[in-house]
């Protein structure tokens, strides 16, 4: 079946895996049912790439940001270089930002990073994007300190941390993982997040859903992802497309 208002939450088509034939694939998304894509940066390099390639397609947009695994030799000015980046029309979010745990990165230096850059966003009055990796105490704690608003990206709580994010105002984003064997945490929250708070994403080229798990991702899968969020919560597949690419423009507050 052939689905439309695919909307593509978080991609990075900066990713060197896509160097080969980035272009031809942006080219074929129209005529895939994808309506749009944020494509994410992790540093000031991949947020002017983000930039280029949403000028180049009408259906992409850009985020700005330092990602956690990011922050060496960061610049002295880079909130200055950020905020001159999103002033630009195509720049809806500022991110993608946060804590990750996993990787063995100073935690003083991420939460100063990520702190600096939650309080970008409220001055800039801008979304934020945040990545949350063995990190959901801390991050939670400066989402409440600031309640910026804000869409958790591949989302991997509990319930109960979705249910506090939703509280907040907060969007959640559900990506290729919930096709995943040991998924049983992001099914559950699936099953939960009000249909007016869920976007869709892929993390492109990381984290394909099966049956392409292992494989390069790319927007046009996010279909296998709808289909799994679909099954559980009973809905039909379009419907959730529609709702969820609706709220990815009432997020990024897209036309």
């Amino acid at each position: 079946m052939n689905y439309s208002n695919i909307f593509d939450a978080h991609a990075h088509y900066d990713d060197k895996w896509f160097d080969d034939d980035r272009f031809n694939l942006l080219d074929s998304m129209k005529n895939r049912g994808v309506c749009g894509i944020v494509n994410n940066s992790v540093n000031l390099e991949t947020a002017k790439k983000s930039i280029e390639y949403s000028e180049k397609y009408d259906f992409m947009y850009a985020a700005v940001g330092f990602h956690p695994e990011n922050l060496e030799n960061i610049p002295d000015n880079y909130l200055d270089k950020l905020s001159e980046l999103s002033a630009h029309n195509k720049v809806v979010a500022i991110g993608e930002t946060g804590l990750d745990y996993h990787w063995d990165i100073p935690k003083e230096i991420q939460k100063k990073a990520f702190e600096e850059q939650i309080r970008l966003s409220i001055d800039l009055n801008m979304p934020l994007i945040v990545h949350d990796r063995e990190a959901h105490g801390d991050t939670f704690d400066f989402l409440k300190k600031y309640q910026p608003k804000a869409l958790i990206h591949c989302f991997s709580g509990s319930v109960e941390l979705m249910r506090e994010a939703v509280k907040m105002g907060m969007y959640i984003s559900l990506g290729g993982v919930i096709t995943f064997r040991n998924a049983r945490h992001s099914i559950e929250a699936a099953k939960e997040i009000p249909l007016d708070r869920l976007l869709l994403e892929t993390d492109a080229p990381y984290m394909a859903p099966v049956p392409f798990r292992g494989k390069r991702c790319d927007s046009s899968m996010i279909i296998c992802t709808a289909e799994k969020i679909a099954s559980v919560r009973n809905i039909g597949v379009q419907e959730l497309l529609d709702a969820a690419c609706e709220n990815a423009k009432c997020f990024y507050g897209i036309g």
